[in-house]
């Protein structure tokens, strides 16, 4: 059996779960999210746990049995929590300011760079720390929104300047060997 998937998912005091045959809606405090479930596992409610269960011993449907758990275990942890992302900028002249709920980004580019947010996810930027918050309660739209912005300038071999996560490492190249006298 999936060691994930019978791992039962606690909801918080102030949280409410609502399960419609295969879909989910979970409501927090951080927002409301919802997700259809495959037919293969039924999500069940006990109190104040929530119960994955799978219909056979199929080699896929285990799989989708971890998974499921995962996905609504990410649900309740996100409108509970929140989820957020750190994007550090490393650079000279490099640099983020928010305009309304607009992101602008100067870097190096001929025209500055503004993203708009998608509903539920929110930017703050720290100007003396250089780095840029991206939050929200859907984990996977946190991701890709964390992606999309570093995607503008990713961290390059060479000299470190970009937009990189936090902690990230990013593997420096040496750069021209230069004539020998």
């Amino acid at each position: 059996m999936s060691r994930i998937g019978r791992k039962v998912v606690p909801v918080p005091k102030g949280v409410t779960v609502s399960i419609n045959g295969s879909e989910v809606k979970v409501k927090g405090p951080k927002g409301e999210l919802s997700r259809t479930f495959r037919p293969e596992v039924t999500v069940k409610q006990d109190g104040d746990l929530l119960k994955v269960e799978r219909s056979n011993d199929e080699r896929a449907v285990r799989a989708l049995h971890g998974l499921s758990r995962a996905l609504l275990n990410n649900m309740v942890v996100g409108v509970s929590n929140g989820f957020s992302k750190v994007l550090q900028i490393e650079g000279v002249g490099y640099r983020a300011e928010m305009k309304g709920k607009d992101l602008v980004m100067a870097l190096g580019f001929s025209h500055p760079v503004t993203v708009t947010p998608p509903d539920g996810i929110a930017f703050v930027v720290d100007e003396k720390a250089r780095t840029i918050t991206i939050s929200g309660a859907d984990k996977e739209q946190v991701g890709q929104v964390a992606a999309d912005v570093r995607a503008w300038r990713k961290p390059e071999p060479y000299k470190g300047k970009g937009l990189r996560y936090v902690g990230e490492r990013v593997r420096r190249k040496a750069g021209k060997a230069g004539k020998a006298a």
